[in-house]
């Protein structure tokens, strides 16, 4: 037993109502395992004072770079982060303890009078902050003959659900993960499927951040770990990172983790880039099977993510991104 084993770990967390759900969530659980109390401490990023929309101010990182700097700085022991708001790159210095299991990953629609997409009426009003939905949501509605106008939006989600029941708008889309954490989840009139929108790559999943030189904390957040989890959301943002495309490019991915039999693991993953209006969409999906073993899935995972890049950047996807690395 180390010698500050009764010293309060301290979880950093953004002071979201939904951000201190979720790591309320991840603190209860690390209070078990590790038998040490934990207090979370809200950190301000820029994601959560800037006015713009993600889009404009690049999405990459803004939820958390000041989470980041407080592991490295000391201030906390270990972040719990949204894995979708993760960069792809992940610095040396820090460790990805741990993916949770995930909740749902499909987004969410909350219309009023109870509709489902394909009820709203020619010309309704859909608000996201989210470019990925906005081209997927266009080209729903194209497909079924009718036109929306997409409404971008910001702001937490009492704010969101908000401009429905105030009238100003017929319907937002947000995350069914985020909605169920914050038990906000009662308003959904649809469960949208994947086939029509892709959630946003690893939407859904938690990441919890610990200094890598903590070894001994590294361990036991990695009893939290859930192997399915990480492979699935390893593909997807292999994926992205083929692509070049920040948090807040029009990219979609979700990949299914299937048990074939004892040694044989079957990985589906699908992908989706589409220009914001929703006119033209690249959407292409592979299925491979991976080795049961943790670390092998993760090295054939991560390669049919790129793979599969690699061929939507051939059909045309890098001229639909308004975000590139470089």
């Amino acid at each position: 037993m180390s010698t500050n084993a009764s010293r309060p770990l301290k979880l950093g967390t953004r002071g979201s109502t939904l951000a201190m759900a979720q790591s309320g969530q991840v603190a209860e659980r690390v209070r078990h395992l590790t038998g040490r109390p934990v207090e979370l401490v809200g950190i301000t990023t820029y994601g959560d004072v800037s006015r713009e929309h993600l889009s404009q101010i690049g999405g990459t990182g803004v939820f958390v770079s000041a989470l980041r700097d407080a592991l490295l700085a000391g201030e906390v022991d270990f972040a719990v982060h949204s894995l979708k708001d993760l960069p792809t790159a992940q610095p040396p210095q820090l460790a990805l303890a741990a993916v949770p299991v995930r909740e749902d990953p499909r987004d969410a629609l909350v219309a009023r009078d109870g509709l489902t997409f394909e009820q709203l009426p020619d010309g309704s009003r859909v608000g996201t902050g989210s470019p990925r939905r906005m081209a997927q949501l266009n080209a729903w509605a194209r497909a079924l003959g009718k036109r929306i106008e997409t409404v971008p939006i910001r702001g937490n989600i009492e704010r969101r659900l908000n401009f429905v029941s105030s009238g100003e708008l017929d319907a937002v889309v947000l995350a069914t993960a985020g909605l169920r954490r914050a038990e906000m989840a009662a308003g959904i009139t649809e469960f949208i499927d994947p086939g029509a929108v892709l959630p946003a790559p690893g939407q859904g999943a938690l990441a919890v951040e610990c200094v890598a030189s903590d070894e001994e904390l590294t361990a036991r957040l990695a009893e939290l770990d859930d192997p399915r989890t990480r492979i699935a959301v390893t593909a997807e943002r292999s994926l992205l990172s083929a692509l070049e495309a920040g948090c807040s490019a029009p990219v979609g991915a979700l990949a299914d983790v299937r048990d074939e039999g004892q040694d044989v693991t079957e990985l589906h993953l699908r992908g989706a880039v589409g220009n914001v209006d929703g006119t033209t969409l690249v959407q292409l999906s592979t299925t491979g099977r991976v080795p049961a073993s943790v670390d092998e899935s993760l090295t054939r995972a991560e390669a049919m993510g790129r793979e599969l890049a690699d061929e939507m950047l051939a059909k045309g996807a890098a001229g639909l991104m308004g975000e590139r690395a470089h």
